[in-house]
């Protein structure tokens, strides 16, 4: 399939494209926010540079969006154009997220990865239950590792 952009078109359309501040984080910034709790953005002294770091909680919080990690759900559907390159492309994020995750818990943190279906689509559970699962995460001192995703299909929309 030929792409419909230009190189010049799609190259600012990529460029545009934010790895941070994205709609899907600022939901879950401001509903934790909103409901007391206080953290640090964007880390880089942990692995893979979490969205959200809670160091009171020992937790931290990736905000993934599902086409950029590959994600199984209804969402991600590998591009036409390119396909080898889209591959390669994703596959390394996925294995860079593997690796920083059993960095993250073998330094004894908690992981919480919250996927963009359950913030938008068909099957997403809203941002109250998204923001109202974080919450239940990190005051789980015993949970080690979580995925908040969409809702399964036969739970319906």
């Amino acid at each position: 399939m030929v792409d419909v952009l230009t190189p010049a078109q799609r190259q600012l359309n990529m460029s545009r494209i934010r790895g941070r501040d994205t709609k899907p984080e600022m939901i879950i910034r401001r509903g934790l926010h909103a409901i007391g709790y206080r953290y640090r953005l964007h880390d880089r002294t942990l692995p893979g540079r979490p969205d959200l770091v809670f160091p009171r909680y020992r937790a931290v919080i990736f905000v993934h969006g599902c086409f950029w990690h590959g994600h199984d759900c209804h969402l991600f559907k590998l591009p036409d154009t390119r396909r080898e390159f889209w591959e390669t492309k994703i596959e390394s994020n996925r294995a860079r997220d593997e690796r920083a995750v059993a960095v993250l818990l073998e330094q004894q943190w908690r992981v919480a990865t919250v996927w963009e279906c359950s913030l938008k689509g068909l099957r997403r559970l809203g941002d109250e239950e998204a923001i109202s699962r974080c919450h239940a995460f990190l005051v789980a001192r015993d949970v080690a590792q979580i995925d908040i995703r969409e809702k399964a299909e036969r739970e319906g929309r």
